[in-house]
């Protein structure tokens, strides 16, 4: 089934809901900040199974103690859709048990 782009308002609105996140061009990205490099390591691994539970991929980027994603749908064109969100949102879930903000 095609996913459909969101409009800017679509996208502002969900935006709304999910603090920290952003529009960076045609993106959807946000940083974490983490207490370790080995809390930000586990908390990529962790993402890294939810993008494939989804079947959506974020670039995804471990720093010293963070972790950044970008993310759009290719498949859209390079827009941001829904499933961007529906990522945003697992990831948004999980970054507390990390101790991620």
């Amino acid at each position: 089934m095609p996913v459909e782009p969101l409009s800017q308002k679509e996208i502002g609105d969900r935006l709304a809901d999910l603090p920290g996140w952003s529009l960076d061009g045609d993106r959807l990205t946000r940083s974490y900040r983490l207490g370790s490099h080995f809390a930000a390591a586990a908390m990529v691994v962790h993402i890294a199974r939810v993008q494939e539970e989804l079947d959506h991929h974020s670039d995804l980027t471990l720093g010293y103690h963070t972790v950044s994603l970008s993310v759009h749908t290719h498949s859209a064109g390079g827009a941001v859709t829904e499933k961007d969100f529906e990522l945003a949102r697992k990831v948004e879930d999980l970054a507390p048990g990390h101790g991620a903000h």
